[in-house]
């Protein structure tokens, strides 16, 4: 049966498995505790649920002045072009 993909669930069926062995692997060392896959799985799917939208958008805004100049220096670089061929 397959598996059905939630919205905010954006990672790679590889990515997912490899958070989930780190989110185990964290648990059993930092903490002295053993938690499953499932537990393990639920975990990733609350942070993901809960925090991936924050995250997406503070990327955008991190990224959206670089994207800015470089649109401005794009349109520089047009007009520049523009006004040697007249």
């Amino acid at each position: 049966m397959a598996e059905i993909k939630r919205g905010w669930d954006v990672l790679a069926d590889d990515q997912r498995r490899k958070i989930i062995g780190e989110i185990i692997t964290f648990f059993s060392e930092q903490r002295d505790e053993k938690i499953g896959v499932v537990a393990a799985g639920e975990m990733l799917d609350f942070f993901l649920r809960t925090t991936s939208s924050s995250i997406y958008n503070k990327a955008l805004d991190d990224i959206r002045p670089f994207l800015e100049k470089k649109l401005d220096d794009t349109l520089f670089d047009i007009d520049t072009f523009l006004r040697k061929q007249a």
